[in-house]
């Protein structure tokens, strides 16, 4: 999990880690195949997997972002990806711009200005007052760097 996703939720971590274990994979995500909002993304690898990728790694953006050198190399490292049932991957919860920033203040004031609620509270509160949702649904996702180191 990174900063810029004040509106995680545990119920969200809880999946991918009990993925990770259950499965024996070396690597879990929600974020392979985009199917929760941007925002909820949570990723989870053992120690080895990490301690691998820090070897392996020889790229900026691969030491940068720790993860990409993982899941570019499904040869070296066995991927699991969550789902939701439904696709929401469209929807932006992230913090990378004033108008992100406007977004989950917003959801915060909506929901009582406490940190109290969960994912599935945030989808109503978007779900009923769409103009929350459209605070900033234009913000393009900024690209990795993924040039030399």
């Amino acid at each position: 999990m990174t900063s810029d996703c004040p509106l995680t939720d545990a119920e969200v971590i809880d999946s991918v880690v009990n993925a990770l274990t259950s499965s024996g994979s070396d690597y879990s995500s929600n974020t392979l195949e985009r199917t929760y909002p941007r925002g909820l993304d949570v990723e989870a690898m053992t120690m080895e997997t990490l301690e691998s990728a820090w070897k392996g790694a020889d790229l900026r953006f691969q030491r940068e972002h720790v993860t990409p050198y993982i899941y570019s190399n499904p040869d070296l490292y066995r991927l699991v990806t969550i789902k939701d049932e439904t696709d929401r991957g469209h929807l932006r919860w992230t913090v990378d711009t004033e108008k992100d920033l406007e977004f989950v203040r917003a959801v915060y004031t909506r929901l009582g200005g406490t940190d109290h609620f969960g994912w599935h509270d945030v989808l109503e509160l978007v779900e009923a007052h769409p103009e929350i949702a459209r605070i900033n649904a234009h913000v393009q996702q900024k690209q990795m760097e993924t040039g030399p180191s």
